[in-house]
């Protein structure tokens, strides 16, 4: 019931240009020059462009086309993306910009520079261990023993998911209200490696965003074996904080906005998963639905 009340109140082209530095080329950069051009990249910029559109090259990868200059990312590379499913939804997301592009809209975007540049250089064995360490703090695996209503509302609302990813997975994960949380088994870490282990670098890319905004390495994997809904693993995620509202009211709009922001967010990163992984006929039937 409680559930049902929170979720009521939601009612080969010429030149290459870098949007982030006006066009000129950029050269390489080391490490430590593209973790500072990452964290001052600017958020808004006027729009320099009439027509988006994608072009295959060598090697079966896909270029974006602003007008007739090629995309480039921050680090200086030229843009190019795995596959045509991916180009067309990122190219989608430069082609809706209106009179100021807006870079904090465009996640697609966002991720296939990271993907690109791997600004941290990451391998993908540490990128594995980073999205196990969010199994050892999973939202899900807390709970609380107070008040009744919300012990009520996690047990019946999170306990399900936490269930089916236990047998999906053959694995045992459990819960707890010690501050430390559930001793997690050797063995369901091992299985959740191997299991990541199948996926590539830039799925695991997409995948680490969104354990990241959904702090649950559970509701991910929900989210991204379509057991769960964006909007179900949003307001999962959120459980506790949804609860408090109930209770105590907030200001309307600042929390839709924190809602539909960290939906957006993590329906990309669910999207960028599937099309950096699946058969082209899948990614299809993605970018269609």
């Amino acid at each position: 019931m409680m559930l049902r009340n929170i979720c009521r109140h939601h009612r080969q082209f010429g030149r290459v240009i870098w949007p982030f530095s006006q066009g000129h080329h950029v050269p390489s950069l080391s490490t430590h020059q593209q973790k500072a051009k990452y964290a001052s990249a600017i958020t808004e910029r006027k729009k320099f462009y009439e027509n988006v559109s994608i072009s295959q090259v060598d090697g079966g990868l896909f270029e974006i086309n602003l007008d007739k200059r090629k995309l480039k990312t921050p680090g200086g590379k030229l843009f190019t993306v795995p596959n045509e499913a991916l180009a067309i939804a990122v190219a989608t997301e430069w082609d809706v910009q209106k009179e100021t592009l807006k870079f904090y809209t465009m996640h697609l975007t966002t991720l296939c520079n990271t993907a690109l540049d791997n600004p941290t250089q990451r391998t993908k064995e540490q990128i594995i261990s980073a999205a196990l360490k969010f199994l050892e703090t999973d939202t899900l695996c807390y709970r609380v023993e107070e008040p009744q209503g919300l012990v009520e509302l996690q047990t019946n609302e999170w306990e399900p998911v936490l269930n089916w990813i236990e047998q999906r997975y053959n694995v045992v994960i459990g819960s707890s209200s010690n501050i430390m949380g559930p001793q997690i088994p050797e063995e369901t870490k091992a299985t959740f490696r191997q299991h990541l282990q199948s996926y590539n670098f830039w799925s695991l890319t997409g995948l680490e965003y969104v354990i990241t905004q959904l702090k649950s390495l559970i509701l991910s994997f929900g989210l991204i074996d379509r057991h769960l809904s964006v909007e179900q693993a949003v307001l999962l995620s959120r459980l506790e904080e949804e609860y408090q509202i109930q209770s105590w009211g907030n200001v309307e709009w600042a929390h839709d906005y924190d809602m539909y922001e960290l939906q957006a967010r993590t329906a990309a990163g669910a999207m960028f998963v599937h099309l950096s992984s699946e058969s082209t006929a899948v990614k299809r039937k993605i970018l269609q639905d």
